[in-house]
């Protein structure tokens, strides 16, 4: 099962700003650590100020795919020990009519392991592994300057997609006991995608070289546009001299509020 049936039917007609290039780096500085999933208390002025600079380019949203699962933990770290090569995401939201950030709204992402396969949907990509339907789920809410920082690992892929991230950024979510959260409103639905040549040297290493599906390309994916950031693709900025070092994943997603 690959989630390529959802290209021809769009989520909706709602649009999305993302900063491109530097911009998105600008957005980000000083996020790209792992912090608590709850907003922080930065200087609303700073905010104002860096989001005063923000290029903005429009693009639609994306398939939500067949792998979503209700009841997502809300975590900054989502990996439950799975293996990979690191990866940190400092994801900013702004509001498309002004490009301030957009503080409290829930960032959730979902993606495959190492070996293509999906928490709750394990043997989709013909492996057998545990299966609790939590791993490599969750979110966090934006801190007041807008940014969510998670961390996972790089992904895998399956038959049929290129490697890439589901997103959703919700607002006005109740957090409940459980570490999940409910209610709100669902602004954006879309995914994140990886810059070929590094995806590439992450392929050779362990566990990824033990996956014999045969890896599409951002070239060939169905859903990827080839729009560059516009269309989702992530900043990637190593961590280190090797690939396997992981690296920090900057993005700067704007969602229409009203």
């Amino acid at each position: 099962m690959t989630d390529t049936s959802g290209a021809a039917h769009p989520i909706g007609r709602r649009t999305v700003l993302i900063a491109t290039g530097a911009t998105a780096a600008t957005l980000a500085v000083g996020a790209a650590a792992p912090e608590a999933p709850t907003a922080d208390k930065a200087s609303a002025g700073h905010s104002a100020t860096v989001a005063a600079a923000a290029v903005c380019t429009l693009t639609k949203e994306m398939t939500e795919g067949p792998y979503y699962l209700d009841g997502a933990l809300v975590r900054a770290d989502i990996t439950e020990s799975k293996p990979g090569v690191p990866l940190k995401l400092a994801l900013t939201v702004v509001d498309d009519d002004t490009c301030a950030p957009l503080s409290g709204a829930l960032v959730e992402i979902w993606h495959c392991d190492a070996l293509g396969e999906y928490s709750g949907f394990v043997g989709n990509n013909g492996h057998s592994e545990p299966d609790d339907g939590s791993f490599l789920r969750g979110g966090v809410l934006t801190n007041s300057s807008g940014v969510a920082n998670l961390t996972t690992i790089y992904p895998g892929w399956y038959r049929g997609r290129c490697i890439h991230i589901h997103l959703k950024v919700h607002t006005g979510v109740t957090l409940t006991s459980d570490g999940s959260f409910t209610g709100g409103r669902e602004l954006h639905t879309g995914q994140l995608f990886f810059n070929e040549t590094i995806t590439t040297a992450v392929a050779k290493i362990s566990p990824y070289s033990t996956n014999t599906v045969t890896r599409t390309t951002l070239a060939q994916d169905s859903i990827y546009d080839d729009g560059g950031a516009a269309s989702g693709l992530l900043t990637l900025t190593a961590l280190g001299s090797t690939a396997a070092s992981g690296y920090t994943g900057t993005l700067t997603v704007g969602v229409e509020t009203s």
